[in-house]
């Protein structure tokens, strides 16, 4: 299903039987993949990415993100940030890409299909999950079942009853399956309408104000993935913390 125009670089390979949200996550993951070689070797050179570049560059405009996300890291997910924080960029990263994407004529992001956002939804439900147990183990379970009313010390175990257990655990789990949902039709709405409107102009006025919307198209393609990483920020940080 294809909710937004100007895929018609894809169509050959279409028809040859390669569905076109695969076409687009390859084109992403090929960018990233050059842009992170290119940056290693500019990095492996005496002295490399120890002073900034001059000006207004793309390292800078990346480093610049970097920093911020790195900030954000370690306010939200606490000391353990750096084991998660590749993960969190990488998610910010690609769907960035695959949202600037959907605003070249010709072409179509990853997240004009909803193959492509729900299964960002489903890979952020797994990683904080799995952060969560990696952490507490099988005691994670009571992050599901509600606040500890109080405590039995039966000799040197303290055992912590939560009486609203059966009301909290089915509910929280179904709050939690939700979050695949919400953070999927969240980047698929908003980089739908993104894209519809950039389209329209772009077809029925002159240059200039096309040009204007595809600056407004960039922003908000920005905005959904940082949303979208914060997102996955907060939730990594509230599966490290221990239940109350």
């Amino acid at each position: 299903m294809i909710l937004s125009g100007g895929l018609s670089a894809y169509n050959y390979l279409a028809h040859q039987g390669v569905p076109p949200v695969l076409q687009a996550v390859a084109v992403a993951a090929l960018l990233l993949l050059s842009a992170g070689f290119v940056v290693r070797k500019q990095l492996a050179v005496a002295n490399g990415g120890v002073l900034p570049d001059e000006g207004v560059t793309l390292r800078n405009v990346f480093e610049l993100i970097l920093d911020m996300l790195i900030s954000l890291s370690r306010d939200i997910m606490g000391p353990d940030w750096k084991s998660y924080f590749p993960v969190v960029a990488g998610i910010f990263f690609f769907i960035l890409v695959s949202n600037l994407l959907g605003l070249v004529p010709g072409l179509g992001g990853g997240s004009s299909f909803p193959e492509f956002t729900f299964a960002w939804g489903t890979i952020a439900f797994l990683v904080y999950n799995f952060v969560g147990i990696k952490k507490h183990g099988l005691h994670y379970i009571y992050q599901f079942m509600g606040p500890s009313l109080f405590h039995l010390h039966i000799g040197k175990t303290t055992f912590h009853v939560r009486m609203l257990a059966p009301l909290f655990l089915p509910l929280e789990i179904v709050l939690h399956f939700a979050r695949i949902i919400t953070l999927g039709i969240r980047l698929l709405a908003n980089m739908f309408a993104d894209h519809l409107v950039v389209a329209m102009f772009t077809g029925m006025v002159p240059l200039l104000v096309p040009a204007i919307f595809m600056g407004l198209g960039a922003m908000v393609a920005f905005l959904q993935a940082f949303v979208f990483a914060l997102l996955t920020m907060i939730y990594i940080g509230a599966a490290l913390e221990e239940a109350h």
